[in-house]
């Protein structure tokens, strides 16, 4: 059997060298080993998407699962048209006055960058979807999908050129090795912002302010979804050297999952000794908090600095999601603004720590400082320009379904169905329409339920990931 894969390889590896050469070189042979690690790469990232619909669905109530799931299917089949045509110029083009590029629109004289075009493709993607978790159950998919494009078109390219296509943040020495701001923070911090202008989901919290839980219908589908974003991460991180490294993605992948199992110990660990039990959801989340935290500088981070970067994110994100979802009151489902916006913040602040060429503990200080302001550049872009897309946006029209939209579930009231063979008993009448005493008293109940007392306790927080 060894044989015949080793067989299989050699003749794949062959064949795309011809396609260079007549005669393989070792140039040749090189250059073609690097564009199929950069292609699995890609594959693996795109993958991850299939890992964010599983936890999104799976951590959120049944009758909005055909609404997260359309909403994640869109993001990545918009992203793909967007990046072709305007984005890929944007972030790699000529830069103009290190803010944005202006050359390449539909890969023109770009033909040569078709498997970096793919791999950044999958990437942008990744961010834009991010908001989709935390705006789940109570966002009209048509404003999902406008605020997507803005993101995907605008928002997201912008601070990609800064960090990666020779922008002002690179010139200053900033590093963001696979993306723990530019994908990360930024998905993040459109998500926050859209969910202020949203509010929280009906029932969430009671007019008296305690924080009812709205339980997840599937956690063994969301956990399904985090082996899957972990398995696709190795890609992330891994495809980001663009070459076939022998010297850096051996090191890069144990980095990475070095930080990703030490996001789980530590998240595990703290919610035992915080609410007197292990905290299953919390745990999941908490390799996401580890993989984000280790994004940034995976490359050239030690082991021992990769678990002790997991391990504080674990113990950042139990806290940061009681304090964002008791303390700010934005209601967040899948827990995606504190995964990856303030663990993003986390892991971009742990370059300047971290790093073994240039970080505090290896004797360098510039580079801390340089962190810190690109995490405030893009907070300040990415906050003010989702601001006012949303503003204006809102001026027009709500971008909230309305009360009985909502308790009926997206499912039915964007789609006309249901991903599960049942339909609610208040949604149907013998023509399809809502009874008119529609979910009279539903939300009174709502708001009755779940109730959780000011003492931090695990019920707070056992519905995001």
């Amino acid at each position: 059997m060894k044989k015949k894969i080793s067989a299989v390889l050699f003749i794949s590896l062959l064949a795309a060298t011809r396609v260079n050469a007549a005669d393989p070189t070792v140039e040749s042979v090189s250059a073609s080993i690097d564009m199929m690690w950069v292609m699995f790469g890609a594959v693996l990232v795109f993958l991850m998407h299939a890992g964010f619909a599983m936890v999104e669905t799976g951590f959120t109530r049944s009758k909005n699962s055909l609404n997260i799931l359309m909403k994640n299917m869109l993001t990545v089949a918009v992203s793909s048209v967007l990046y072709f045509v305007i984005d890929f110029a944007f972030m790699f083009g000529n830069s103009k006055g290190g803010f944005i590029g202006s050359s390449g629109f539909f890969l023109n004289g770009q033909s040569d960058q078709m498997s970096f075009f793919v791999f950044q493709i999958v990437f942008a993607a990744t961010c834009a979807t991010i908001i989709s978790g935390a705006v789940a159950e109570r966002m009209k998919l048509s404003s999902y999908m406008m605020l997507t494009i803005a993101m995907v078109a605008v928002i997201y390219p912008v601070v990609g050129h800064w960090v990666w296509g020779g922008g002002w943040l690179s010139k200053l020495g900033f590093v963001d090795f696979a993306g723990s701001t530019v994908v990360h923070l930024t998905g993040a911090l459109g998500a926050a912002v859209a969910v202020t202008f949203l509010g929280a989901r009906l029932g969430k919290y009671g007019s008296d302010g305690k924080v009812n839980v709205i339980q997840g219908h599937n956690i063994p589908l969301g956990a399904l979804g985090v082996f899957i974003l972990w398995f696709g991460w190795f890609g992330f991180n891994g495809g980001s050297t663009l070459a076939a490294d022998p010297a850096l993605v051996p090191g890069i992948i144990a980095t990475t999952l070095m930080s990703g199992s030490c996001g789980v110990l530590s998240s595990a660990l703290y919610t035992k000794f915080r609410y007197k039990r292990i905290d299953a959801s919390l745990t999941l989340n908490g390799a996401l908090a580890g993989l984000v935290g280790i994004t940034a500088r995976t490359a050239n981070v030690s082991i021992p600095g990769a678990i002790v970067i997991g391990l504080i994110a674990g113990i950042i994100l139990v806290e940061a999601v009681h304090f964002i979802d008791s303390k700010m009151k934005l209601d967040d489902p899948v827990g995606a603004i504190t995964v990856h916006g303030i663990c993003g913040i986390w892991g971009t602040l742990a370059v300047g720590l971290f790093d073994t060429a240039n970080g505090l503990f290896y004797g360098g200080v510039q580079l801390l400082g340089i962190q810190a302001l690109g995490i405030i550049a893009v907070m300040g872009w990415t906050i003010g320009t989702v601001g006012l897309f949303l503003f204006v946006l809102t001026r027009f029209s709500s971008i909230r379904v309305s009360s009985e939209e909502e308790i009926a579930g997206l499912d039915f009231a964007e789609h006309g169905s249901s991903a599960y063979e049942f339909r609610e008993s208040f949604v149907a009448t013998g023509d399809g329409n809502l009874h008119p005493e529609f979910g009279v008293g539903l939300i009174d109940r709502l708001n009755k339920v779940g109730k959780v007392s000011d003492k931090p306790h695990i019920s707070n927080v056992n519905e995001t990931v």
